[in-house]
């Protein structure tokens, strides 16, 4: 057996001499011509290698450990047992060494699956996923969870963080991302999260409900990856192993609100880091993706994009004092949606975001978690006068509501109706339509109201001409007692005049 030494100091001496022969190699080193032979014409390094015997135990049952092994995938243990009944004599550690020489390789060289690099056209695709991280927020351990919405084409990577995350929360995320990249793709990539898929069965496969709404809302065509199948969404989880080691691990924040900011710091800098699959910035190849992108819903009215609110179904009535109820505490909202109805949803899991009917965001709290709190906002009573004056609103409301609250369930929505309307001057329309009320019979009142609705109108005009024409009823009588009906009647006289007097 040549050694390493000897093999390097040989060939060494044949490729600095090339005229040297084996013989005179032979006498410089002291070894035999057949040895320096050998080494020149072995091109790599000599190496030890031990010839693998069969264990005189194993070898009758080889075939069929093979087949267990290999096959049927059997544990070792299992095996073991089988081959106890079958008589084997051996020990445990010599079947363990022999499957881990002669048949793991075997194994897993089975299990090794190969895939062709799977790229996106731009606009053509964007994937979500979320991944939950204890951090120290204000020096207590805290759990939140991390969104991460990617464009598959140009890799651009939008981050967001809650501390719940439930499907609004997840909602909320896309919506962040869809709106911060300024339009969508034509399909969204999602795993089989409950709040996506309702059933991820292939046999009884079944979206969720809102989803599909939410998705319908965008106009996206959602995709899922099917499951035992992690690497068709390998483009939004492996930055999760990034995101761990270069922005979580070692971290601490004062509040949530720093850990979101930070995020977005991260978020900046990863967008302008090279990738390294396209060997470019992900900020550069947006450019070009941003101008496929499809549009985001746009209101027709007020030309601003709009939100997809379909998730909101908790709503709240708001006191004369301005508050709302939610979870065992109370949140003012602004002084002109008092007595009205709002949407209320908790947004990444630590804000409380009021909206009004109109779905516009009127007030947003941090959420209390203590119960019996009054969380208020001064700015929200600004311009509230105590003292209702009979020229406002809400005394012409008030009017109102004395007579028909009991006998007329939209009545409040009636009143909300008629303030949007007529947005210029909407205490001087309604202190009018109070005014024709009270000559008319509350049943004719009423009738008036529905037709309102019927024909979307609630301008006073239009109210006083439908009533004259449509009232069936006799209004109600109304005495009046006046100072000068209670005094003595003062005798008149009966005065002739000349008609000249009246001559100009």
């Amino acid at each position: 057996m040549i050694g390493m030494e000897d093999w390097i100091t040989i060939r060494n001496l044949k490729k600095r001499n090339p005229r040297l022969g084996s013989r005179k190699i032979a006498e410089l080193l002291g070894i035999s011509r057949n040895t320096v032979k050998r080494a020149l014409a072995m091109e790599t390094a000599p190496t030890y290698s031990r010839q693998q015997q069969t264990n005189p135990d194993i070898e009758p049952f080889s075939e069929f450990i093979k087949q267990s092994y290999l096959v049927k995938k059997h544990k070792v243990s299992r095996i073991l047992k089988d081959l106890q009944s079958k008589g084997f004599t051996g020990s445990r550690s010599a079947l363990y060494r022999h499957v881990e020489r002669e048949l793991r390789p075997q194994r897993e060289a089975q299990n090794v699956k190969v895939y062709q690099p799977y790229e996106t056209q731009p606009g053509e695709q964007s994937l979500y996923d979320w991944s939950e991280y204890t951090v120290p927020i204000a020096a207590v351990l805290t759990k939140v969870h991390v969104h991460l919405a990617i464009l598959g084409f140009s890799r651009k990577k939008v981050y967001t963080g809650s501390l719940a995350v439930h499907q609004s929360d997840v909602f909320e995320a896309l919506e962040d991302s869809f709106h911060q990249n300024g339009g969508v793709c034509e399909r969204l990539q999602v795993d089989n999260a409950k709040v996506f898929v309702e059933n991820a069965s292939r046999e009884h496969f079944r979206w969720n409900r809102r989803f599909l709404d939410f998705c319908g809302f965008y106009g996206i065509k959602p995709t899922r990856s099917l499951p035992y199948h992690p690497w068709s969404k390998g483009k939004v989880e492996n930055p999760f192993s990034y995101l761990e080691t270069h922005f979580i691990q070692g971290n601490c924040f004062d509040s949530f609100e720093d850990f979101l900011s930070k995020l977005k710091q991260f978020e900046l800098e990863v967008n302008n880091t090279i990738h390294s699959v396209t060997r470019k910035k992900p900020s550069e190849l947006f450019e070009l993706e941003r101008q496929v992108l499809l549009p985001l819903p746009v209101d027709p009215i007020t030309g601003e994009k709009k939100r997809y609110i379909g998730y909101k179904e908790e709503f709240r009535k708001v006191t004369c004092d301005c508050l709302i109820c939610y979870a065992g505490n109370r949140y003012s909202v602004p002084h002109y949606f008092a007595r009205s109805e709002v949407w209320v949803r908790v947004s990444k899991g630590i804000y409380l975001k009021i909206y009004s009917q109109k779905n516009k965001l009127i007030a947003t709290h941090r959420l209390s978690t203590g119960k019996g709190d009054v969380i208020l906002d001064k700015e929200h009573y600004r311009g509230y006068r105590n003292t209702i004056d009979r020229d406002t609103f809400e005394f012409s409301a008030k009017k109102l509501r004395d007579r028909f609250a009991s006998s007329y369930p939209a009545l409040e929505e009636f009143i909300q109706s008629a303030k949007a309307q007529k947005r210029v001057s909407p205490a001087y329309n309604l202190q009018r339509i109070a005014g024709i009320f009270e000559h008319y019979h509350p049943e004719d009142c009423i009738l008036t109201m529905d037709n309102c609705f019927t024909y979307n109108c609630f301008a006073a005009n239009f109210i006083q001409g439908f009533i004259t024409h449509n009232a069936k009823r006799q209004p109600p009588v109304s005495v009046q007692r006046f100072l000068w009906a209670e005094q003595p009647a003062i005798p008149t006289q009966k005065v002739k005049r000349d008609l000249k007097e009246y001559r100009l």
